[in-house]
C-alpha cells in the first residue's frame, strides 16, 4: 500500500473509531424511522437510506421503518381522476380515496421498499397496520369532516418485537382498521411516534424535505440544533414552528412524554443523514428532548 492509500485507509479508520462511542450507545436499541417525501422519490437518496438502515442493523440496532406515500398516492389518484383535498395538512379520505391508498401503500410503496433493503443484504419484512392488527384505529373523533382518517387505539407491539428479534427490518405501512373491518388512513408521522411508543424505542426519527426547524423560518436561516419540550408551546405562538411543522414536533412530543429517549426532524434530502445523526457529535437537523 503506498503512502497515499495507507493515508486515505487511516482517514476511514479514524472515522469509525469516532463513531464507536455512538454505535456503542445505540447498540441493542429501537430505533423508529419515519421515510417519506423526496427521500422515498429520488432514487440516490433511496439508495442512501436503505444502505443507513442495514448500516444500523449490521451495528446491532434494530430500525423500524414507517413510511408514507403521497406522491404515489397522488399520481393514482390523478390517473382515476379522482380529486384530493386536504385539511390541516390530512388526507381527506373517503371511500374511493382509501381504496387508492391501500393500493398505493401495500401494494406498491411496502413491497418496493422490502425489495431494495433486501437486494442490498439486509432483512426487511413488510406490514401493513391490517396485519394481526398491528395498528387498531378509529375515525379521528375531533374531525369527522376527514372521513376514513384513524386514530390510533392500539399498537401490536409483540408483532413488531418478535420480528425485530429474528433479525428483521419491520417496513410498516400506514394503514389501520377498526373491530369492524373498516380501513383507515394514517398519518405517518403520527404512526411511527405511537409505534415508537408501544416499543419504547430510544429513539424516533422523522425524515423531512427541510433541515430542521430554523430559527427564522421565513428566511430559512438557523436551524435550531435542540428544543425541549416546554419550549414548543412558545415556539408555536412565535410562529418559529409553523405549519406542516406543528403535526410534526406535536408527535415528537407525545413521543417523548410516553417513554421515547430522544426525536429528531432531519433532512431526509441529504444523503447519510440518519447516520450522520446517530454517529456523530454534531449530528443533523433538530433534536426534541425532554
Amino acid at each position: 500500500m503506498n503512502s497515499q492509500a495507507l493515508a486515505s485507509a487511516q482517514v476511514k479508520a479514524n472515522i469509525l473509531i469516532d463513531a464507536l462511542p455512538y454505535m456503542q450507545r445505540h447498540y441493542g436499541k429501537i430505533i423508529v424511522v419515519k421515510y417519506g417525501g423526496n427521500a422515498m422519490i429520488s432514487e440516490e437518496l433511496k439508495e442512501a437510506v436503505i444502505h443507513d438502515l442495514i448500516l444500523m442493523q449490521l451495528v446491532g440496532m434494530k430500525p423500524v421503518v414507517v413510511h408514507g406515500g403521497g406522491p404515489e398516492i397522488n399520481d393514482l389518484l390523478a390517473k382515476l381522476q379522482i380529486k384530493s383535498r386536504f385539511i390541516d395538512g390530512l388526507r381527506v379520505t373517503d371511500e374511493a380515496t382509501i381504496g387508492v391508498v391501500k393500493m398505493a401503500l401495500m401494494g406498491k410503496v411496502n413491497p418496493d421498499i422490502v425489495v431494495h433493503i433486501n437486494r442490498h443484504g439486509g432483512k426487511a419484512i413488510g406490514f401493513s397496520g391490517i396485519d394481526a392488527e398491528l395498528l387498531q384505529c378509529r375515525p379521528l373523533p375531533d374531525q369527522p369532516e376527514l372521513g376514513l382518517v384513524g386514530e390510533i387505539q392500539r399498537v401490536n407491539a409483540k408483532l413488531l418485537l418478535t420480528n425485530l428479534d429474528q433479525g428483521f427490518i419491520p417496513v410498516v405501512a400506514p394503514i389501520g382498521c377498526d373491530s369492524e373491518g373498516n380501513f383507515y388512513n394514517i398519518n405517518a408521522d403520527y404512526a411511527a411516534s405511537k409505534i415508537a411508543e408501544a416499543l419504547r424505542a430510544k429513539r424516533l426519527m422523522l425524515l423531512t424535505d427541510v433541515p430542521g426547524i430554523y430559527r427564522d423560518a421565513a428566511h430559512k436561516e438557523e436551524i435550531i440544533p435542540e428544543i425541549k419540550i416546554n419550549e414548543v408551546p412558545r415556539l408555536i405562538e412565535e410562529g418559529v414552528v409553523a405549519g406542516g411543522m406543528i403535526p410534526k414536533i406535536k408527535c415528537c412530543v407525545e413521543a417523548l412524554m410516553a417513554g421515547v429517549d430522544g426525536t429528531n426532524i432531519i433532512n431526509g434530502c441529504q444523503p447519510h443523514s440518519i447516520l450522520l445523526e446517530l454517529f456523530t457529535k454534531e449530528g443533523m437537523g433538530t433534536m426534541i428532548v425532554r
